[in-house]
């Protein structure tokens, strides 16, 4: 039988039910009102009713509102908004939620829809989404791209929902209110900026991003992103990441899925395993190790121990000053491909939890010796 099966790590995110209460906000654009009009309408709430399918489901979604919207809204003005919709998603997921309205999150995002804007305008190719010159949104939700978009991240991240909802935010559901209040002033903060990025002139990006040559602010279109990459332990050599495998134990089995483990001396063509858990924190990746399925065995077929490529720590160059090394990531092979850009931001900080008064602030994103986030130009 199975003894254990694999259980989700967060549950399916689902929008709750309206409420009936909240007041909607102008807008501080058309662009703006449509997209939130989309955010409250029926089509985007049938867009999340489903457990899958909901990259599809969104698709249609705006699909079945710009048909019904065309005699309020022109349709260009419909199709620009359904690509703003699309890349202020993406540049809110790609980037680090817990950054909130800090500054340095509010520049991330700017950066993740400005190497958007040169993968649909100038430099649109096939291979990474873009369908024609202008498809913002198929560059920003192609699953190849940025994965944030695959089946499984799209059923518990809240990407594909209507978070703009009228009712959501302080004056929606209390146990979601602080999530929706966050997520909201968040898009509020980047919204003018996207925008501009997408929909304006060279002129505009020189302002957004002071100080970076126009040529090289064109040619980005790649950054890395290291907190998200691929996670690697080279102080535990025998630590494995485990897509799919069956442990056994006599009669008794046990599914191993999307897990990582430690595995010991094999056992005729299988292993005895611990299970290998982390949490990242700021610091570093703190490390804890289960002996969860004593006597248990992982099908070896599963086990190759083959050392991770590219791990370094945090995922920089080295001669960057790294203090205590508290994490590695992997490095993808196009990283040194490039010209590493450090781009300058000149934003509200209103910080992490989004509710502080807002000072006028500075910031800097990039560069080659960046923890965070490291924008990538030229690459081959």
């Amino acid at each position: 039988m199975v003894r254990d099966l694999y259980a989700l790590t967060k549950p399916p995110f689902f929008d709750p039910p309206r409420s009936g209460k909240g007041k909607g906000s102008d807008g501080a654009s058309e662009l703006d009102r449509i997209v939130r009009a989309f955010h409250n309408s029926a089509q985007c709430e049938r867009a999340n009713r489903g457990l899958t399918g909901r990259r599809d489901a969104l698709e249609r979604g705006w699909e079945d509102f710009t048909s019904e919207q065309k005699g309020r809204w022109s349709g260009d003005a419909l199709a620009r908004a359904k690509h703003l919709d699309y890349t202020m998603r993406t540049a809110l997921y790609e980037g680090h939620i817990g950054r909130g309205c800090s500054a340095y999150g509010a520049c991330e995002r700017n950066i993740v829809a400005l190497s958007i804007r040169n993968r649909g305008r100038g430099q649109c190719t096939g291979r990474q989404g873009c369908r024609f010159a202008g498809d913002f949104q198929g560059v920003s939700s192609s699953v190849s791209q940025y994965n944030i978009w695959d089946e499984f991240l799209t059923q518990i991240s809240g990407l594909t929902s209507c978070f703009l909802r009228d009712d959501l935010g302080s004056g929606g559901n209390p146990q979601s209110a602080d999530y929706y209040a966050k997520i909201q002033a968040m898009y509020a903060q980047n919204l003018g900026d996207v925008e501009r990025i997408l929909y304006g002139s060279d002129a505009d990006l020189a302002n957004l991003f002071p100080g970076t040559p126009m040529a090289d602010m064109l040619a980005l279109r790649h950054y890395y992103h290291a907190p998200a990459m691929g996670k690697c332990f080279p102080g535990y050599p025998r630590v494995e990441y485990v897509s799919g495998a069956v442990a056994s134990k006599g009669s008794d089995f046990a599914l191993i899925a999307n897990s990582r483990i430690e595995v010991g001396d094999k056992v005729g063509g299988d292993y005895p395993f611990r299970e290998f858990r982390f949490a990242e924190e700021a610091d570093g990746d703190r490390v804890e190790i289960r002996n969860s399925y004593p006597g248990f065995l992982v099908d070896g077929r599963k086990v190759d121990l083959r050392p991770a490529s590219g791990c370094v720590p945090y995922g920089i160059p080295r001669g960057c000053e790294t203090g205590t090394v508290g994490r590695y990531r992997k490095t993808p092979s196009w990283l040194s491909s490039g010209k590493p850009l450090e781009l300058k931001c000149h934003l509200t900080d209103r910080g992490a939890s989004c509710d502080g008064r807002g000072s006028s602030k500075t910031v800097s994103v990039g560069g080659r010796c960046d923890k965070e986030m490291r924008p990538v130009a030229r690459v081959n």
